[in-house]
């Protein structure tokens, strides 16, 4: 089965404890440790890319088109276990946005009903053919998005972009894209508070403080509305994109419920953040 771990819907346990609010990690030896592979681009923004305990990922970034600085690109990190689809993931996953949590309202959607109806490399020059919904978008941070998305992978020298099958107006934008479009991350930011359970299930399984980016958590605290810590252990996620909580009362959490979060995370490349805040609880299924 193909997987993307993004920082939105799947979180794993990595292969270690994560005690109190210091998160000493605890090591576990792996004779056959995995490995992720980084673009230069993820490189560029979001630093080394976090260890996997076995098999082989795939970190790179993608652009998602500024609202605050028209013309501008902004860029987040994705990881996959699937090299193959890696272009055609990262664009769909392009044209799904990033109106969620933190950064609602922050960066132009793409229209409702858009998708990729297919994407081809031909000696390193990519064609995205995507439904005729992309006729309505004219900024040109969504052409910068496609474009920089796309060139971060080995081998790709030029982008073309359709709309069904004939050349798009934007196609022209594409051309002469560079570094200058995309915006510097700003400091890591806590995307979401979220419960997973499964289908049909009564109970949440854990409670998840998603981060926009790896980090290294310095110090960790869920809080209920009275300021009384939830009982349970603390986890990190694969890719350092999560502080997961098992709770000892599942039965506790509900969905809406108002969760107070203390923490402070530092990235890969020294950027340091903290925030005391309180965020409704979203409840999810797998």
């Amino acid at each position: 089965m193909k997987k993307i771990l993004s920082i939105i819907i799947t979180i794993a346990l990595a292969g270690f404890l994560i005690y109190g609010i210091t998160f000493q990690k605890k090591e576990i030896p792996d004779e056959r440790p995995g490995k992720v592979v980084a673009t230069t681009a993820y490189e560029k923004y979001f630093g080394p890319a976090p260890p996997v305990d076995k098999g082989t990922a795939y970190a790179f970034v993608i652009y998602f088109p500024s609202r605050k600085e028209p013309g501008k690109v902004v860029p987040f990190p994705f990881f996959t276990f699937d090299e193959g689809s890696i272009k055609k993931v990262a664009i769909e996953r392009l044209l799904v946005g990033m109106d969620i949590g933190s950064y609602h309202g922050e960066f132009f959607p793409f229209p409702s009903g858009i998708r990729l109806i297919a994407i081809n490399d031909e000696q390193g020059m990519v064609t995205v053919n995507i439904s005729k919904e992309l006729n309505t978008v004219t900024e040109a941070a969504t052409a910068h998005a496609l474009d920089l998305t796309l060139y971060q992978f080995k081998g790709v020298k030029g982008v073309r972009l359709q709309v069904e099958g004939k050349e798009s107006p934007l196609s022209v934008l594409v051309k002469n894209v560079d570094d200058n479009a995309v915006q510097q991350p700003s400091p890591p930011r806590l995307l979401s508070v979220t419960a997973m359970r499964d289908k049909g299930a009564k109970n949440i399984e854990d409670v998840n403080a998603f981060f926009d980016r790896p980090v290294e958590v310095k110090e960790l605290k869920l809080l209920s509305r009275d300021g009384q810590p939830f009982a349970g252990d603390l986890f990190h996620s694969v890719f350092d994109m999560a502080a997961v909580l098992k709770p000892k009362d599942p039965e506790q959490f509900k969905e809406r419920m108002p969760i107070k979060v203390h923490w402070k995370v530092i990235d890969k490349l020294g950027r340091q953040a903290e925030g005391d805040s309180v965020w409704p609880l979203e409840v999810k299924e797998h």
